[in-house]
């Protein structure tokens, strides 16, 4: 009883790692479809989240079952609580990869990103997925200070999208207002999507160590200076 228990217990953290690989194959695919005005791809996208949103409703539905047959404690309880929560991270982060594929078909046959903006579009897009690549391989691995590198590449998409406000607030925007609004949401959309890699990770960070992963690195904060002589 107790072997199949935590098969079920890894077989959890599977559909966790199966929901990270497509949300992070989606916002590639989505970016490609946005920038490339894509729409056969953009739909394929827009079905494919289905999957997603089915692998979280199983992963609760097991995950439920576990506390009610089993009432697991310590470790274990915990392993079940913070699943359920990044599963949710996971399933969010598909919608919004769904989001930019949506607004590509919006637009289609136009493009919905200036040509001027292509790069920094497409830098969004790679860094978010590599976020999520580095995320599922934090569930697999379980490994502390890789999930805390992930907030420090958070950071870079940060700044792209500050660079596309700056694009936006020029005096020298001349694609108009319909554009900058999709700019505007396709920058909201990475940012968020990036968080929700971040979080993935930072609940990893929880679930090995017991502490929060602000706090840890509230701990370890380097020293700047070292006192008399």
């Amino acid at each position: 009883m107790r072997d199949a228990y935590h098969e079920e217990l890894d077989s959890i953290g599977d559909s966790l790692v199966e929901m990270a690989r497509l949300a992070g194959s989606a916002i590639g695919r989505a970016t490609t479809a946005i920038l490339d005005s894509d729409l056969k791809l953009a739909e394929s996208v827009i079905e494919a989240d289905q999957k997603v949103d089915e692998l979280q409703h199983d992963l609760e539905a097991r995950a439920i079952a576990l506390l009610a047959r089993q009432q697991p404690v310590a470790t274990d309880l915990r392993i079940v609580v913070t699943s359920l929560r990044m599963s949710a991270d996971l399933e969010r982060s598909g919608d919004l990869a769904q989001h930019v594929a949506k607004l590509a078909r919006l637009r289609f046959p136009q493009r919905a990103v200036p040509q001027d903006l292509h790069a920094t579009i497409l830098e969004m897009g790679q860094l978010a997925q590599r976020l999520m690549a580095k995320a599922a391989e934090v569930i697999i691995t379980k490994d502390v200070d890789l999930a805390m590198q992930l907030e420090q590449d958070d950071d870079e998409i940060d700044q792209l999208h500050r660079t596309l406000f700056q694009h936006l607030i020029d005096d020298r925007w001349k694609h108009g207002i319909e554009t900058a609004v999709d700019v505007t949401l396709l920058g909201r959309y990475y940012e968020r999507y990036a968080d929700h890699a971040v979080a993935v990770a930072k609940r990893v960070v929880y679930l090995v160590t017991g502490e929060h992963a602000d706090e840890l690195q509230a701990d370890i904060k380097p020293v700047t200076g070292v006192e008399g002589a």
